[in-house]
């Protein structure tokens, strides 16, 4: 079994800075991309940010320059400092890894359980 715990939402105003935090725990032999999606209610989920084992980043249009991502290997996490937050950054961050777990063969991807992160004065 393999579980992602995430960290870190709340409350910010506009302009303000949040850090998301996920962590990874379980069975693992070896953790590959990790990264961030979000989620409006009733709309589709957006990837907004990943990050390879090696550290290669990649962001959405609309979070570049704002949204940084970042990993601990070590410690099995992801991070993702936002900052100049907009009220259009309101959703809930999903985290996700791509995994294999101790004793198996084939990767598979991972969710947390969600945080809500609401922007507004």
């Amino acid at each position: 079994q393999v579980q992602l715990v995430e960290s870190g939402g709340g409350l910010a105003q506009p302009g303000g800075s949040l850090r998301l935090s996920c962590a990874a725990s379980g069975s693992i032999h070896r953790i590959f991309t990790m990264g961030w999606y979000r989620q409006i209610p009733g709309k589709q989920r957006d990837l907004v940010a990943m990050i390879t084992s090696s550290g290669s980043t990649g962001y959405a249009d609309s979070v570049k320059g704002r949204f940084t991502i970042s990993r601990d290997n070590a410690k099995n996490t992801v991070y993702l400092q936002m900052d100049s937050l907009k009220p259009e950054d309101t959703a809930v961050y999903y985290c996700y890894a791509n995994v294999i777990p101790q004793g198996k063969v084939n990767t598979l991807e991972v969710r947390g359980q969600g945080t809500l992160v609401t922007v507004s004065s």
